[in-house]
């Protein structure tokens, strides 16, 4: 069956309050210094660069937020980081290398979902799934709907 596949605009926001903390972002004189924090200190590991919240969740227990990061790398311009905050603290996926605007993003139960176009074969969608604890990467073929 074909499919088509359309990418929303990537949303972007400086600041997410939650009941956990607020999530913000640190603007410094260099674009690519901006640093994530929670509640007015830096998290770790460290996130630095051009950063923007671009989709946030409310969740039975938790809250989660997608970050964008760009570091002037030219060859992969994004890079995304999910943060989890909840009653204990936080947790903070490792960087998915989407490197594309295009995303798409779910969560299910407990499990955050970005589907983008792979960066090295244009035929492919890559779905990156990350459990609060694991990062992983499915790809699947992407098929063009006929045009009318």
């Amino acid at each position: 069956m074909a499919q088509s596949q359309t990418w929303p605009p990537l949303p972007s926001r400086l600041d997410f309050a939650t009941p956990y903390g607020k999530l913000g972002i640190k603007s410094y004189e260099y674009v690519y210094e901006s640093r994530l924090q929670i509640d007015d200190v830096e998290i770790r590991p460290p996130i630095e660069g051009l950063l923007n919240i671009t989709y946030a969740f409310d969740l039975p227990d938790a809250e989660a937020a997608l970050v964008s990061v760009s570091d002037g790398d030219l060859q992969c311009p994004f890079k995304y980081r999910w943060v989890v905050l909840h009653r204990k603290g936080y947790s903070v996926s490792p960087p998915i290398g989407a490197c594309s605007e295009k995303i798409k993003v779910s969560v299910k139960g407990r499990r955050f979902f970005l589907e983008t176009p792979n960066n090295q074969k244009a035929d492919k969608i890559d779905t990156y799934i990350y459990d609060g604890k694991a990062l992983t990467r499915r790809s699947r073929k992407f098929v063009q709907a006929p045009q009318p």
